[in-house]
């Protein structure tokens, strides 16, 4: 079973969104297992403190080093060979590489950042790897414990229906997702492209195949060009032809 543990001191927030859809399910089917730790049971003072003023000055607080290593120690001890990860938006931006990776783990345990940050000591003495979901900030690090968690689970054997659809959407190859028609066919005066009813499935994949190119291309330069160092793109870089095809 993969198993997360995630270390908070708003632990009533869990599991959210985790508990619905295919995380849910998948877990209400024992293929994962969710533990949400109160970063305060680990405190030693009657008030439960788990931050204190930062050294040198400035504003906010900072998350005690003491208080986050007894946590982390109880949570996952040294025979746990899980990942230990902390939300942080100066961490490494979180890919679907490493999410890959981490679900073909035995699981992660995530220790949600909160207020200014987190006492270095205690990263370098756990071995927390730093991992940001955006480059911007939040309010805390629940929301970003839960985007990790999920784009994990959805990823293990079991929980999406068919093994296809987890190999064809964005960033699976290094591209954005082609885009998607359905019924009606005929939409305000817009048509499905010609070549997805065709029933030509060669012509179908390289429709959508041109297509992924010319949006990864169009929106994402960085990932653009991070997929022709690495030799993907076809040879020709046509776009995909417009005026049958729609």
């Amino acid at each position: 079973m993969w198993r997360a543990s995630v270390i908070t001191i708003f632990p009533e927030t869990f599991p959210g969104p985790l508990g619905a859809s295919l995380a849910g399910k998948a877990r209400q089917n024992g293929i994962w297992d969710l533990q949400a730790v109160d970063l305060r049971d680990h405190a030693t003072d009657r008030h439960r403190s788990v931050d204190d003023t930062p050294a040198g000055g400035g504003p906010g607080m900072v998350l005690r080093a003491d208080v986050l290593a007894r946590a982390i120690d109880a949570v996952a001890p040294d025979a746990d060979d899980r990942p230990r990860l902390l939300t942080s938006p100066r961490g490494r931006p979180l890919t679907q590489a490493r999410v890959a990776a981490l679900a073909a783990g035995p699981g992660v345990v995530v220790v949600c950042g909160r207020f200014e940050g987190v006492d270095e000591r205690v990263i370098a003495a756990r071995n927390l790897e730093e991992v940001s979901i955006g480059d911007y900030v939040l309010s805390g690090g629940e929301l970003a414990a839960m985007v990790l968690i999920d784009a994990c689970v959805r990823l293990l054997p079991g929980v999406m229906g068919k093994e296809a659809s987890g190999a064809e959407e964005s960033f699976s190859d290094g591209l954005l997702e082609y885009p998607h028609y359905t019924r009606p066919q005929v939409f305000e005066g817009q048509d499905i492209p010609a070549v997805l009813v065709s029933g030509d499935h060669g012509r179908v994949a390289a429709w959508r195949r041109a297509e992924a190119e010319r949006l990864t291309r169009e929106r994402r330069p960085d990932l653009w060009a991070a997929f022709l160092a690495a030799g993907g793109a076809h040879v020709s870089g046509a776009m995909p032809k417009k005026t049958t095809d729609g």
